[in-house]
């Protein structure tokens, strides 16, 4: 295989790449060291951004954290190998804004007046459980954080390696360049500098998706033709389940419901509705979010999906399987397959690559602005919640700041070691890391749990702190059951859990699955649902003077005009 930017001869389609993807990474570090310069002292300042970011900063640092490399690597290659179904997953982004829109003003107003960082603040206080339910709460943080960071570097390795085949280790020097340059800008300047680089980084990956559409329409030679190629795809790729059977009805709408709630509920979007102005911001933000995203994903990663199934035919393997078009690779890659082989075709070589690489670079964009709040959520998690409740609470506010920022390193550290050996065929999470999308999933499974107390605490105030716990622990434990990453696991976990309970559990999982086939996530809420309801029935209320204070602050419109 070529490079991207071939041929030797031709010198700037060589240099424009480079210098580009360099100018990039530098100005990221550039906007590190301004956050750091213009952040003050304390820790409210380094994850909050001292609670004042407008309407502008606010839309675009919520797109690209909901945004990763599942919008420009995880999301084409899933409609490359399922088809039109998966093109409807694009219906989550109006969930999402929907959940922005009423979610994020009651948060906020919460958050504002209590002094709130964390999602562990506001529901531990509610319940008066300082121990048991802020360590499950930090639990889903890091169960969701961790694998959308793995998610992110496994984009950089997945980008960089078909993009330099001559490079050796190219996909292990690509996730670590990504992975050192975003935890280094985090560390510098905090949610400052995290809102600040997503700012530029969500501008620069929606103008990439949208140029990913138009380049494929225009490979086919305009939007009729586009259509009348698409149309003659086999039926089992512009039907429902798709191709591999997997997307029935139920499965299809538990996601499109359930992952875009898990993804604003998760701590770094919580995070966000805390850090904003005033709740005016999060509603245009909701808004913008809505309009812009909707439209990227359908008219821009969807037909860039849909093309390359045209372009590159799946192809049938072993047991009636399919299996990528040998040209792909993987099904992570199409896009850059695309970029490879239809740009120079289009644009000339020069023109080509330079096109080429603002795709990169918002490739790119889309991983660094996910990981790096993620990893910034993770270290307020891990230091607020545990180290300054359970470890040093008379901890001054320099030293829970430093204590983040070892957290970053040692997330990033974790997180790149597993991407990197995972990736070995020898390995039993190999399965379990194939697709970033199967990433994403997995992550959301745990997320969505808050969303029983949320809408308690915010709306409806009948829960109880036994019932917040019960339920919680019991809709963690059953998303990981029904998860990728516990078939995956499955054997290791019947030498350590036993053999005849971890049997018993496996079949249970997949009795009930070939019932109903829903996803692990709505599996995982189903019971915590269950369980909250059924434990707050008959176990002490939330006292009156809390429920009442709640109701009165979410309710307030005070301090929503805060400059």
């Amino acid at each position: 295989m070529m490079p991207l930017w071939t041929t030797v001869a031709d010198v700037p389609s060589t240099i424009i790449p480079l210098v580009v993807v360099s100018a990039y990474l530098l100005l990221l570090l550039f906007l590190g060291w301004y956050g750091y310069h213009k952040s003050s002292a304390g820790e409210e300042d380094y994850y909050l951004a001292g609670r004042g970011q407008g309407w502008l900063v606010s839309s675009l640092t919520i797109m690209a954290t909901f945004l990763s490399s599942f919008a420009l690597l995880g999301a084409p290659g899933m409609v490359y190998r399922e088809g039109v179904v998966f093109a409807l997953v694009s219906l989550n982004v109006p969930v999402a804004g929907f959940c922005i829109y009423l979610l994020g003003a009651p948060i906020w107003r919460l958050g504002h007046q209590k002094g709130y960082v964390t999602p562990a603040d506001m529901l531990c206080d509610y319940y008066g459980s300082q121990v048991a339910l802020r360590i499950l709460v930090t639990l889903v943080g890091v169960f969701f954080s961790i694998p959308y960071v793995m998610m992110q570097l496994k984009a950089g390795g997945e980008l960089i390696s078909p993009l330099f085949p001559n490079l050796d280790h190219g996909y292990e020097i690509g996730a670590t360049i990504l992975a050192a340059i975003t935890a280094l800008y985090i560390m510098l300047g905090g949610m400052r500098s995290v809102a600040w680089t997503d700012a530029l980084q969500c501008v620069l990956l929606t103008i990439g998706m949208m140029i990913a559409g138009v380049a494929m329409v225009t490979t086919f030679g305009g939007m009729s033709d586009y259509s009348q190629a698409v149309a003659e795809l086999p039926d089992r790729s512009l039907t429902v389940p798709g191709n591999t059977g997997y997307w029935s009805v139920p499965m299809l709408l538990s996601v499109c419901l359930l992952m875009p709630i898990g993804g604003i509920i998760q701590p770094a979007q919580w995070m966000r509705f805390y850090a904003a102005r005033n709740p005016k911001a999060l509603q245009r933000s909701a808004l913008i979010f809505i309009i812009l995203l909707t439209g990227c994903f359908l008219f821009g990663i969807m037909l860039l999906g849909l093309g390359a199934g045209v372009l590159y035919p799946l192809q049938q393997g072993p047991e009636g399987m399919i299996r990528p078009h040998e040209a792909v690779g993987q099904y992570d890659q199409v896009l850059v397959v695309v970029l490879k082989d239809q740009l120079p075709k289009l644009m000339g070589m020069t023109a080509g690559a330079a096109l080429s690489t603002v795709l990169i670079v918002a490739i790119m964009a889309a991983a660094m602005s996910t990981a790096d709040s993620n990893l910034h959520a993770l270290s307020a998690l891990v230091t607020r919640d545990v180290y300054d409740r359970f470890v040093r609470p008379t901890a001054t506010d320099v030293e829970r700041v430093w204590v983040g920022r070892v957290v970053i390193v040692a997330a990033t550290t974790f997180a790149l070691a597993v991407v990197v050996l995972g990736r070995r065929p020898s390995s039993s999470l190999a399965p379990f890391l194939e697709m970033i999308v199967g990433l994403a999933l997995f992550a959301v499974a745990f997320s969505v749990q808050l969303l029983p107390m949320t809408v308690d605490v915010l709306f409806v105030r009948r829960g109880t702190k036994a019932g917040a716990i019960a339920g919680l622990m019991i809709g963690l434990v059953v998303a990981f059951c029904y998860s990728s990453l516990f078939s995956a696991t499955s054997g290791a976990l019947a030498e350590s859990w036993g053999g005849s309970l971890a049997t018993s559990v496996s079949e249970f999982v997949q009795w009930s699955k070939n019932r109903l086939t829903i996803h692990a996530m709505a599996w995982g809420l189903l019971a915590n649902s269950t369980v909250f309801v059924l434990v707050s029935l008959v176990t002490p209320a939330v006292s009156d003077a809390k429920r009442l204070e709640f109701a009165n602050l979410v309710r307030s419109r005070r301090s929503d005009s805060v400059c």
